[in-house]
Formats: structure tokens, sequence, C-alpha cells
């Protein structure tokens, strides 16, 4: 089975990295001090500290392991010229019910739609792909179609 390739910006790219070597530095380094301070106060069976640190070290290595996973599948979309096309690292300026917003279209792991970043993955995110300027692109959403006319691609 082949693994998934993540589609990441430069910026994207940066953050993953730089998250990475927080969690393997910083935070292990937090956690296991706060397990250590934890087991110096006694019956670890009923140590509630010790019990959520231990549950935020787990956590935090299970996310090194998937950034790390990322990483080895990583394709970095490259910031060039569009042609005037909604790709996949191009902003996208919209107008949707005479509300005019602006969208980033990102791979699935850098998505965050409450900044405007979208993923290529996402219903409004593929439907926006390879349009132009000037075109109106209708979304299925729980609430019915939604018209979007393009304003703009950079």
């Amino acid at each position: 089975m082949a693994d998934k390739i993540s589609y990441v910006t430069t910026e994207g790219l940066e953050k993953l990295k730089s998250e990475l070597d927080y969690l393997k530095t910083t935070r292990r380094r937090e956690l296991a001090q706060r397990i250590e301070t934890a087991k110096n106060m006694g019956d670890l069976s009923e140590n509630a500290e010790y019990h959520d640190a231990k549950e935020a070290l787990s956590f935090t290595e299970g996310r090194v392991r998937e950034i790390e996973e990322m990483l080895k599948n990583v394709s970095v979309i490259p910031a060039s010229e569009t042609g005037g096309k909604v790709r996949i690292g191009t902003t996208v300026e919209v107008e949707v019910r005479g509300i005019k917003k602006s969208y980033k279209i990102v791979g699935a792991s850098e998505s965050n739609p409450m900044e405007g970043l979208i993923s290529n993955e996402s219903p409004l995110g593929s439907a926006f792909l390879d349009r132009t300027v000037g075109e109106n692109v209708e979304v299925e959403t729980p609430g019915g179609t939604t018209t979007y006319k393009i304003l703009g691609v950079s």
C-alpha cells in the first residue's frame, strides 16, 4: 500500500519542522521532568499528576511519529506562476452572497478554515482547483448549493 503524499507550502513545511523540533527537544524534556517529579510524590496508582504527564507524553510521541511520517512523504508546493488558475498554494479571492472572502488553498495537513486555509481535498478547495477569474463555482453544502464568484487568484 502506497503512502499518502502530504502537500504543503514552504511555510507549512517550516511549521512542521519547527513543531517536530519543539516536541523532540523542549516538550519531551518538560514531560520527563513532570513524570520524575510526580514519581517522587509517592504512590503512583493514585497520582493524577503522574498519569496526566504520562498521557501527555504519549500524545506527544504520537504527534512526533505523525509528523515524521508526513515529512517522509511530503511534496512541497512551489511558489510559482499559476497561469491565472487556482492551484494548491494560491490564494483565491471570491464573492459569496455579496461578501468578499479570501482563501489560501493548502494541503490537508495545513488546513485551518478559521484562518482561511482550506484543504485541496475539501469540497470547497477541490471545487476551486483549476478555476479562473470570473468563473462561478457551485459548491454543495449541507444548507444547499452555494455559488462563489472568483474575483482574483494570486
